[in-house]
C-alpha cells in the first residue's frame, strides 16, 4: 500500500511530500463534492421536469379532449339513460374536469418533492463545514530547530570523541 504521492506508507516523508499529499487529497475532495452537487441538482431538475410535464399533460387533456369527449360521452349517456341532452353534456364535462384534476394533483406531488429536496444546500453546508475544520486546524507542534541542531552537534562530538579514544 502506498500514499497518494507514491511513497510507501509508514516511511518517513518530508514536509513537502506531506503537503503535496494533503493538497492532492483536498483537490479530490473538492472534485467529489462538486460531482455530488451536480448529481443532486440533476435529480432536482428531473423532478421539476416531471412536474412540468404532468401539468402540461393535464392542460392538454383538458383543452383537446373536451370537444370530442364531451360529444361522445354526452350522446353515450343519452343513449343509455334517455336523460335530457344538456344534462348528459354536463356529466361528460364533469368527467373531463375530474381527469384533469387528477393529473394536476400528480403534478403538485412532483413539484413538492422537487421543492423539498435540499440536495445542493446539503453539499454547500458540507463544504462550508470542511472549510471551517481546515481553517481551525493547527499544525503539529515541532521542536525548535536550534535545539535539535545543538543536540545533533553534541551527539556528533560525542561520537567523534568515542571514535578517537578507540583508535
Amino acid at each position: 500500500m502506498s500514499a497518494p504521492d507514491g511513497s510507501p506508507v509508514g516511511a518517513e516523508r518530508s514536509i513537502g511530500q506531506l503537503f503535496a499529499s494533503a493538497t492532492t487529497e483536498m483537490s479530490a475532495l473538492v472534485h467529489d463534492e462538486i460531482a455530488l452537487a451536480k448529481a443532486q441538482l440533476k435529480q432536482d431538475v428531473k423532478r421539476g421536469a416531471m412536474s412540468g410535464g404532468a401539468f402540461s399533460v393535464a392542460g392538454g387533456v383538458l383543452l383537446f379532449s373536451l370537444p370530442m369527449l364531451n360529444f361522445a360521452l354526452a350522446y353515450g349517456i343519452r343513449t343509455w339513460s334517455d336523460w335530457n341532452l344538456a344534462v348528459c353534456f354536463l356529466l361528460s364535462f364533469a368527467a373531463n374536469v375530474l381527469v384533469a384534476l387528477v393529473l394536476a394533483l400528480i403534478g403538485v406531488v412532483f413539484a413538492k418533492k422537487a421543492q423539498k429536496s435540499k440536495g445542493p444546500q446539503k453539499v454547500a453546508a458540507s463544504m462550508k463545514e470542511t472549510a471551517g475544520v481546515l481553517q481551525n486546524a493547527k499544525p503539529h507542534p515541532r521542536p525548535d530547530d536550534t535545539k535539535v541542531l545543538e543536540e545533533r552537534v553534541r551527539n556528533t562530538k560525542a561520537i567523534e570523541a568515542v571514535a578517537r579514544s578507540s583508535s
